[in-house]
């Protein structure tokens, strides 16, 4: 375990700090702190960094509520940058979005792989830099009522695709749904960890109610 004092800041007394999320492993944002900002942090037990912009600590989560608890604080091989695993109270980015890092710049075809958290972020990416054309940041632009009339009218697909038992047409039903849902999400200010928080206290609870119905 090393000691503060072997860290290395840099000239104006900063040593950056890369944000992972636990669960996911996913970084979630970048951001600096100086000596005083990280003895907060491990005395606390959750972020503060230092704001280059405002010039003054920061408290991560103290006006959005979006706290970043920590779980561990690693040091690279040049004790010059920091790694902070956290678990997260609401998403990373003032976005709305799990993480801070949405914007494209370079993907592979071949070696990219697909998740609804990668989803997740490019959509917000078309709310936050409109492009030109994009479905997505049209539906963003129309707003909620266009939104929802979409869910609507995605939900009713799904219906009539499942009724006829046909389930290829099914599978791409849920895919278009899913996607409408997400848009909505992202404009309601939902991120994918609120949802699988609801549905991780959803399990505690059926599994406690499989247990009651065993012993009577």
């Amino acid at each position: 375990m090393i000691k503060i004092d072997e860290l290395k800041f840099d000239e104006k007394g900063l040593i950056p700090a890369i944000i992972v999320d636990a669960e996911t492993q996913k970084v979630v944002m970048m951001a600096y702190m100086n000596r005083e900002s990280l003895e907060i942090s491990m005395k606390e037990g959750k972020t503060c960094f230092w704001s280059r912009s405002r010039k003054c600590l920061w408290r991560k989560g103290e006006t959005s509520g979006n706290v970043q608890h920590i779980v561990s604080i690693t040091s690279d091989c040049d004790n010059d940058t920091l790694l902070i695993k956290v678990k997260k109270n609401g998403p990373a980015c003032h976005t709305g979005s799990d993480s801070c890092f949405f914007n494209p710049v370079y993907e592979s075809e071949e070696l990219s792989e697909f998740s609804l958290y990668s989803l997740y972020d490019m959509l917000v990416g078309r709310k936050v830099e409109k492009k030109e054309g994009s479905y997505t940041t049209y539906l963003f632009e129309k707003g909620i009522d266009k939104i929802l009339k979409k869910v609507g009218e995605e939900c009713t697909e799904v219906i009539i695709a499942a009724k006829a038992d046909d389930k290829k047409e099914t599978i791409y039903e849920v895919a278009d749904l899913t996607y409408h849902v997400m848009v909505m999400m992202i404009e309601m200010g939902i991120s994918v960890d609120d949802i699988k928080r609801e549905l991780a206290s959803r399990h505690v609870i059926d599994k406690k109610v499989k247990q009651e119905k065993m012993t009577n």
